[in-house]
């Protein structure tokens, strides 16, 4: 993950301005201006750790937003060279220590803190789903499921529990679902103008729900389905009405999503079914945010 590009800078920097970081009357008013201070961040759980980037980047910009002296903006990250994103931490574990200007280090803590709480929350859900299922040869696939404005760091989340990201936004593949064939003219027509109209190297995914669309699907051309709200059984029909159909047809692939539905309780009977991609939204719009807190004391 790149933390300085311009459209993470301008997420962070929001980020900051919302809480009015550089405004803070209750640090400002108690704290010394001169004192410094060590913030150890703890977690507090076991735990997939992500966003650990975003922290020199928040104080970045936050010496930018603050109208105090340079000499208040020195800072220096003490970080164990085994904790990065994508690493399983323990219960107690320090994630980073920072030595900051304490004014600095209390008006920024809510901020850090929710924003690795949130990733670290979805690396540590998405890390369960692709545990539960490792041997099948499934890979667990995200969603468009996101908070506004955060899915490029919540997709990134993703990445660092193990997972895949599914396309990061419309542009990004062609996915006919039902309402597209329902507006569009039927699976035939839908599915004849993606083909036709796309442009190179674009792949044209349909949803189904039924073996007769499922089938409608295959026999107009589809280039990968998506198996949409059915039962594992019924995903395994699918998954051999699609085989069979390859089968009559060399020389076609077809990759195979399951979606709907789909926890972490029965995923491992669903990728047991020989799909190749699992989605779950839960990934991003449901997992709980992780565990972790700022311990800060002032500096002998």
């Amino acid at each position: 993950m790149d933390w300085k590009t311009t459209r993470i800078e301008a997420l962070l920097e929001q980020a900051l301005i919302e809480d009015r970081a550089a405004s803070d009357w209750t640090t400002n008013l108690t704290i010394d201006p001169e004192l410094r201070a060590t913030a150890t961040i703890l977690a507090r759980q076991e735990m997939v750790v992500c966003g650990l980037g975003a922290i020199p980047r928040f104080f970045e910009i936050f010496a930018r937003l603050d109208a105090r002296p340079a000499a208040h903006r020195r800072y220096e990250i003490v970080s164990h060279p085994e904790i990065f994103d994508g690493v399983r931490v323990h219960d107690g574990q320090a994630l980073a220590v920072v030595r900051h200007n304490a004014r600095a280090l209390l008006s920024c803590e809510r901020v850090i803190l929710n924003l690795i709480q949130h990733l670290s929350g979805i690396a540590t859900a998405t890390r369960r789903y692709v545990d539960a299922i490792e041997g099948t040869g499934t890979r667990v696939l995200d969603t468009r499921k996101t908070i506004p404005g955060l899915r490029v760091l919540e997709k990134y989340a993703v990445l660092s529990g193990g997972g895949t990201n599914h396309r990061i936004d419309l542009a990004s593949g062609i996915l006919i679902k039902n309402n597209h064939i329902a507006l569009g003219g039927g699976v035939a027509t839908a599915v004849k103008n993606a083909l036709e109209k796309r442009k190179k190297g674009q792949r044209v995914q349909v949803e189904v729900r039924t073996p007769a669309e499922l089938q409608d699907a295959l026999d107009h051309g589809a280039e990968a389905i998506l198996l949409d709200n059915m039962t594992p059984a019924q995903v395994a029909a699918s998954v051999a009405q699609i085989r069979a159909f390859l089968a009559a047809n060399p020389g076609r692939t077809i990759p195979i999503e399951a979606s709907g539905g789909i926890k972490l309780e029965n995923i491992r009977s669903y990728a047991e079914t020989g799909v190749d991609f699992i989605s779950v939204g839960a990934l991003t719009h449901s997992a709980p945010a992780a565990d972790i807190s700022m311990r800060i004391v002032a500096e002998e």
